[in-house]
């Protein structure tokens, strides 16, 4: 492809496809997908989380009634309720995990988003280490 060859919206779908195809593939998402199954196959995981959801439904009610003490104590039993989870190893790891398939994400961002950026920057003649485009001050975008 030359760099004055105009590439189309569908054909930059096509390829971004193709990369969440990449990433899906990748060890990060790999090891997401086997630490979400542990989740679902831990017990003890599952008997936290469906208390935790069950006394959730209870702070809205309590919220919406305006019951502050029943309130106060049920997002305490709440707090209580997830730093046991967090305790867990499996929970631990799933979270991890998470954190490592967002990093990925951000980092794909933001290699996409600098690298469009340098070649706005080169292809009109600028400085890249500058982060200035090229044309010198008389051709500077009258928008100030």
């Amino acid at each position: 492809m030359t760099n004055t060859e105009i590439v189309t919206r569908k054909e930059i779908i096509r390829q971004a496809e193709k990369l969440a195809t990449l990433i899906a593939q990748s060890a990060e998402v790999d090891f997401f997908k086997r630490a979400e199954q542990q989740i679902k196959k831990n017990d003890k995981v599952q008997q936290l989380i469906a208390e935790i959801k069950r006394l959730q439904k209870h702070a809205v009610h309590y919220e919406h009634y305006e019951k502050s003490k029943a309130l106060e104590e049920t997002e305490a039993k709440l707090e209580k309720l997830h730093e046991e989870l967090d305790q867990i190893p499996v929970v631990q790891e799933f979270k991890q995990s998470q954190k490592d398939v967002n990093d990925l994400l951000q980092l794909v961002t933001n290699v996409i988003s600098n690298t469009v950026t340098d070649k706005i920057i080169e292809s009109t003649g600028g400085d890249v280490l500058k982060g200035e485009t090229g044309g010198g001050p008389n051709l500077s975008c009258p928008l100030r």
